[in-house]
Formats: structure tokens, C-alpha cells, sequence
């Protein structure tokens, strides 16, 4: 892939992130200052799930973050686009759709940080 290209993708696909990013905080927040929850016995699970939701989708985002960025980071180092295993070429129509990727498509699910 142009390293131009895989820069477009990399750096749209992290605004698209601190966008959810903070739509993510503001909903944490949202949760946090809710005067209707736990004012009922009943809404302690409720509470707990929709905290659980807010923590998860922010922890997604934070790790979703951190590929990006470490892509950017081979990109600058001039990795970007070879399999962390083998060392081949990650082909175009694989870092088009996941432009994050470490790995080739035969080594996908050997990625020890788990982005396939």
C-alpha cells in the first residue's frame, strides 16, 4: 500500500476514534450524574450494566487507539505493511479494511495483540 494512502487511512481512522473517544466520556459521565439511577432497589443491575457498558466501550476505543497509533509508529519506521511472523507483505486489500493490521492473512490469528 502507498505509505501516503496507509497515512490518510491511519490518521482518519484516529479522528473517527477521538470523536468516539469522546462521545464515550460524555456518556461515562452521563451515567455517573444520572439522579434516576439507584434511586430504586431495582435499578442497582441496571446501574452496574450500563457502567460495565460505558467502561467497555471506552476501554475498546482506548485499545482500538493504541493499533492505530502503533501503525503510524511502523509507518514512520518504515515496517508498516509486512507481517510481524513472516516478514511478507500484508496485501492492499487487507490494510484497506484494516489499515491497523500486523499480520498477513495466514498468520491472523497469531497476532499476540490480537488484531486480526
Amino acid at each position: 500500500m502507498d505509505p501516503d494512502r496507509a497515512r490518510r487511512l491511519l490518521t482518519a481512522e484516529l479522528s473517527d476514534l477521538d470523536a468516539r473517544a469522546s462521545f464515550a466520556r460524555r456518556e461515562e459521565e452521563q451515567v455517573q450524574d444520572d439522579p434516576v439511577l439507584g434511586t430504586h432497589p431495582g435499578d442497582h443491575g441496571s446501574e452496574v450494566a450500563t457502567r460495565m457498558d460505558s467502561h467497555l466501550l471506552s476501554d475498546t476505543i482506548g485499545e482500538q487507539r493504541r493499533r492505530v497509533l502503533e501503525a503510524l509508529e511502523r509507518l514512520d519506521d518504515g515496517t508498516y505493511g509486512r507481517c510481524m511472523v513472516c516478514d511478507r507483505e500484508i496485501d492492499d486489500e487487507r490494510l484497506e479494511i484494516r489499515p491497523e493490521v500486523r499480520t498477513c492473512r495466514e498468520h491472523a490469528d497469531q497476532d499476540p495483540h490480537g488484531a486480526t
